[in-house]
């Protein structure tokens, strides 16, 4: 960063596969054969193989029949959102902590909107009972919240969802390739394939590349491309994007090391935080929370550790409530031990000059 070395702790490239020469080989290769674009959006002609080809490797990676490709999670967000209610007799139910991108899809719907306090099933559970006569209730939430790195319930979500007879929708744009034995996100984590009607994933972030997804049926798939605007409105993928977005599937399926390797990465560090007196929050991902209360703290603390050779960033108010800003770490698989022991080192100097250690 302007011309020194320093390292990144703000980005949510968690596999560090954007630096993976498969995939930038993939990305190279694509260009030269096809060309630097499409030419057309998808329902036209923009559909190319290495478009269907990645498609169907999402769906395999996710074990699930199908899957759509968006040009990032944000318009897999309201493109899709919209489509699946259609006035005041549905239902939309909402987690408080909910993404911007899902908040925004909720606004273009005429929908009743309903909203539960984060992570709260009682509460979720009142909203479906005040709703219990919705035509249509859909429940979204977020898989993992990005603030604070903690991980939504989806097995009891899913379990009310099947009791009062509800879609379940998780966003799970922070817990693809990081959440699961092997990375496919939290519906594999919580075993749920086949109880979670939309999960919506993105590239941009542990696949390290650039695009959103919608996995499910292939209901869910033929149901977004022919009504979602965001989809059918919207240029494809660049051809060299669409092939490293198979690429970096590819290697996380055949090289589950990465995902090893941020896990280690991840407890790791966490941990010698802790140990140091820091407060994490409720973080149980590679999204790593360090409370500071204060906003002029945390704009000060990320001051000194950029100072200090580390990028990490405040996130203040109105991102956050007044009283809860923080300094957020996010880990990657490509941070080494000794990264991570030059980060601590400067997280224990710091901490102490602006009292939280």
């Amino acid at each position: 960063m302007n011309g020194r070395s320093t390292i990144m702790l703000s980005a949510n490239n968690y596999l560090n596969l954007t630096n993976h020469p498969k995939v930038i080989a993939a990305m190279i290769n694509a260009t030269q054969k096809y060309g630097a674009g499409s030419g057309s959006v998808r329902a036209i002609a923009g559909t190319m193989d290495i478009h269907l080809e990645a498609e169907k490797k999402v769906a395999e990676f996710k074990g699930v029949e199908a899957s759509l490709i968006y040009s990032a999670g944000y318009t897999a967000n309201v493109g899709l959102i919209p489509t699946l209610v259609q006035g005041k007799q549905d239902v939309i139910i909402s987690d408080e902590l909910n993404h911007g991108s899902i908040i925004d899809g909720v606004r273009l719907t005429k929908a009743q909107r309903g909203v539960y306090s984060h992570n709260d099933m009682g509460a979720l559970e009142s909203v479906l009972k005040e709703h219990h006569d919705a035509e249509r209730k859909l429940i979204i939430t977020d898989g993992v919240f990005s603030m604070d790195g903690d991980i939504a319930p989806l097995d009891e979500i899913a379990e009310l969802a099947g009791n009062y007879g509800a879609m379940v929708y998780v966003d799970d744009c922070h817990g693809e390739g990081v959440l699961g034995e092997t990375g496919a996100g939290i519906v594999d984590h919580f075993k749920l394939q086949g109880k979670v009607d939309f999960e919506i994933g993105s590239f941009s972030k542990a696949l390290g590349v650039q695009g959103g997804i919608v996995a499910g049926s292939s209901d869910v798939r033929t149901h977004a491309l022919n009504h979602s605007r965001s989809w059918l409105l919207s240029g494809s993928q660049p051809p060299g994007v669409a092939a490293a977005q198979k690429a970096a599937v590819e290697v996380l399926m055949s090289e589950p090391e990465h995902h090893s390797r941020l896990w280690d990465n991840t407890n790791y560090f966490r941990g010698e935080l802790q140990n140091l007196g820091f407060d994490t929050g409720k973080s149980e991902t590679p999204i790593i929370p360090v409370m500071c209360g204060e906003s002029t703290i945390a704009k000060e603390m990320s001051t000194e550790l950029a100072k200090e050779g580390v990028m990490a960033g405040a996130i203040v108010f109105p991102m956050v409530s007044r009283d809860a800003a923080r300094i957020r770490t996010q880990i990657s698989a490509g941070l080494t031990r000794d990264d991570l022991e030059e980060v601590l080192r400067i997280f224990e100097k710091v901490g102490p000059k602006l009292g939280l250690i």
